[in-house]
Protein backbone atom coordinates (compact mmCIF):
# COMPACT_ATOMS: atom_id res chain seq x y z
CA UNK A 1 0.00 0.00 0.00
CA UNK A 2 3.02 2.36 0.64
CA UNK A 3 4.51 1.60 -2.44
CA UNK A 4 1.33 2.45 -4.41
CA UNK A 5 0.65 6.18 -2.52
CA UNK A 6 4.87 6.68 -3.43
CA UNK A 7 4.11 5.53 -7.19
CA UNK A 8 0.80 8.20 -7.39
CA UNK A 9 3.00 10.82 -5.58
CA UNK A 10 5.90 10.58 -8.42
CA UNK A 11 3.37 10.24 -11.28
CA UNK A 12 1.48 13.24 -10.32
CA UNK A 13 4.91 15.45 -9.41
CA UNK A 14 6.25 14.14 -12.62
CA UNK A 15 3.48 15.85 -14.19
CA UNK A 16 3.88 19.06 -12.88
CA UNK A 17 8.29 19.15 -13.50
CA UNK A 18 7.21 18.04 -17.19
CA UNK A 19 4.79 20.90 -17.99
CA UNK A 20 5.68 23.74 -20.29
CA UNK A 21 5.24 27.18 -19.77
CA UNK A 22 2.22 29.05 -20.62
CA UNK A 23 2.28 31.00 -24.28
CA UNK A 24 2.54 34.87 -23.44
CA UNK A 25 -0.81 36.43 -23.70
CA UNK A 26 -0.72 38.85 -27.21
CA UNK A 27 0.51 42.07 -26.54
CA UNK A 28 -1.28 43.80 -29.38
CA UNK A 29 -4.65 42.54 -30.29
CA UNK A 30 -4.66 43.61 -33.58
CA UNK A 31 -1.47 42.11 -34.51
CA UNK A 32 -2.37 38.53 -33.23
CA UNK A 33 -5.76 39.04 -35.67
CA UNK A 34 -3.64 39.52 -38.41
CA UNK A 35 -0.82 36.66 -37.22
CA UNK A 36 -4.34 34.26 -37.27
CA UNK A 37 -5.60 35.05 -40.99
CA UNK A 38 -2.37 35.24 -42.31
CA UNK A 39 -1.22 31.98 -40.51
CA UNK A 40 -4.45 30.36 -41.69
CA UNK A 41 -3.42 30.45 -45.81
CA UNK A 42 0.01 28.72 -44.79
CA UNK A 43 1.35 25.56 -44.32
CA UNK A 44 3.09 24.13 -41.11
CA UNK A 45 6.78 23.18 -42.61
CA UNK A 46 7.18 20.12 -40.90
CA UNK A 47 3.89 18.53 -39.95
CA UNK A 48 2.21 19.28 -43.51
CA UNK A 49 -0.84 18.93 -43.53
CA UNK A 50 -1.84 21.55 -40.66
CA UNK A 51 -1.89 25.44 -41.20
CA UNK A 52 1.17 27.29 -39.78
CA UNK A 53 -1.53 28.53 -36.89
CA UNK A 54 -2.76 25.40 -36.07
CA UNK A 55 0.72 23.32 -35.65
CA UNK A 56 2.72 23.14 -32.30
CA UNK A 57 5.75 22.28 -33.91
CA UNK A 58 8.94 24.75 -32.85
CA UNK A 59 9.74 25.34 -36.68
CA UNK A 60 6.10 27.02 -36.70
CA UNK A 61 6.13 28.91 -33.45
CA UNK A 62 9.80 30.16 -35.04
CA UNK A 63 7.58 31.39 -38.03
CA UNK A 64 4.65 32.68 -36.53
CA UNK A 65 7.38 35.21 -34.46
CA UNK A 66 8.46 36.43 -37.63
CA UNK A 67 5.51 36.60 -38.74
CA UNK A 68 4.13 39.11 -36.14
CA UNK A 69 7.51 40.83 -36.27
CA UNK A 70 7.00 41.38 -39.90
CA UNK A 71 3.37 42.77 -38.93
CA UNK A 72 4.94 44.95 -36.57
CA UNK A 73 7.15 46.38 -38.79
CA UNK A 74 4.56 47.60 -40.94
CA UNK A 75 4.31 44.62 -43.74
CA UNK A 76 1.44 44.15 -45.49
CA UNK A 77 -0.31 40.56 -45.41
CA UNK A 78 0.73 40.28 -48.95
CA UNK A 79 4.61 40.97 -48.32
CA UNK A 80 4.04 38.84 -45.55
CA UNK A 81 3.95 35.72 -47.44
CA UNK A 82 5.87 36.59 -50.13
CA UNK A 83 8.34 37.16 -47.69
CA UNK A 84 8.03 33.54 -46.78
CA UNK A 85 7.38 32.13 -50.41
CA UNK A 86 10.73 33.86 -51.02
CA UNK A 87 12.88 31.71 -48.07
CA UNK A 88 10.28 28.51 -48.25
CA UNK A 89 9.01 28.57 -51.68
CA UNK A 90 5.55 28.00 -53.06
CA UNK A 91 5.07 24.78 -50.82
CA UNK A 92 4.46 27.06 -47.66
CA UNK A 93 1.46 28.35 -49.29
CA UNK A 94 -1.86 26.16 -48.89
CA UNK A 95 -3.25 28.24 -52.33
CA UNK A 96 0.37 28.03 -54.57
CA UNK A 97 -0.05 30.16 -57.69
CA UNK A 98 -0.79 28.23 -60.79
CA UNK A 99 2.42 28.68 -62.76
CA UNK A 100 4.50 26.43 -64.83
CA UNK A 101 6.68 25.50 -61.87
CA UNK A 102 3.02 24.16 -59.79
CA UNK A 103 1.44 23.05 -63.47
CA UNK A 104 2.08 19.48 -61.89
CA UNK A 105 1.07 19.81 -58.70
CA UNK A 106 -2.55 21.92 -59.92
CA UNK A 107 -3.06 19.06 -62.77
CA UNK A 108 -1.53 16.07 -61.45
CA UNK A 109 -4.53 14.93 -59.51
CA UNK A 110 -6.61 15.34 -62.74
CA UNK A 111 -4.04 13.41 -64.74
CA UNK A 112 -4.08 10.49 -62.20
CA UNK A 113 -7.96 10.30 -62.69
CA UNK A 114 -7.90 10.20 -66.33
CA UNK A 115 -4.95 7.62 -66.24
CA UNK A 116 -7.03 5.53 -63.83
CA UNK A 117 -10.13 5.81 -65.82
CA UNK A 118 -8.44 4.51 -69.33
CA UNK A 119 -6.77 1.84 -67.39
CA UNK A 120 -10.05 0.54 -66.18
CA UNK A 121 -11.90 0.76 -69.16
CA UNK A 122 -8.93 -1.03 -71.08
CA UNK A 123 -8.93 -3.51 -68.62
CA UNK A 124 -12.68 -4.11 -68.72
CA UNK A 125 -12.71 -4.29 -72.49
CA UNK A 126 -9.50 -7.22 -72.32
CA UNK A 127 -11.60 -8.66 -69.80
CA UNK A 128 -14.56 -9.01 -71.66
CA UNK A 129 -13.19 -10.22 -74.53
CA UNK A 130 -14.17 -14.07 -74.82
CA UNK A 131 -11.50 -17.08 -75.46
CA UNK A 132 -12.50 -19.21 -78.89
CA UNK A 133 -13.87 -22.30 -78.50
CA UNK A 134 -11.67 -25.00 -79.80
CA UNK A 135 -13.43 -28.47 -80.65
CA UNK A 136 -12.33 -31.46 -78.43
CA UNK A 137 -10.68 -34.22 -80.33
CA UNK A 138 -11.95 -37.52 -81.06
CA UNK A 139 -9.84 -39.02 -78.40
CA UNK A 140 -10.46 -36.17 -75.78
CA UNK A 141 -14.10 -36.34 -75.82
CA UNK A 142 -13.40 -40.25 -75.27
CA UNK A 143 -11.62 -39.89 -72.06
CA UNK A 144 -14.33 -36.68 -70.71
CA UNK A 145 -16.96 -39.20 -71.07
CA UNK A 146 -14.83 -42.08 -69.47
CA UNK A 147 -14.95 -39.26 -66.77
CA UNK A 148 -18.23 -38.51 -66.19
CA UNK A 149 -19.03 -42.38 -66.79
CA UNK A 150 -16.89 -43.05 -64.04
CA UNK A 151 -18.30 -40.68 -61.99
CA UNK A 152 -22.52 -41.49 -62.24
CA UNK A 153 -20.74 -44.73 -61.10
CA UNK A 154 -19.71 -43.65 -58.22
CA UNK A 155 -23.23 -41.86 -57.48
Amino acid sequence: MKHLFTLLFALAVSGVLLAKDAAPLADDEAVEQRLTIIAEELRCLVCQNESLAGSRADLAQDLRREVRKLIKDGKSDAEVKEFLVSRYGDFVLYRPPVKPTTWLLWGGPFLLLVVAVVSLIAYLRRRGQTVPETPLSAEEQQSAAALLAEEESKK
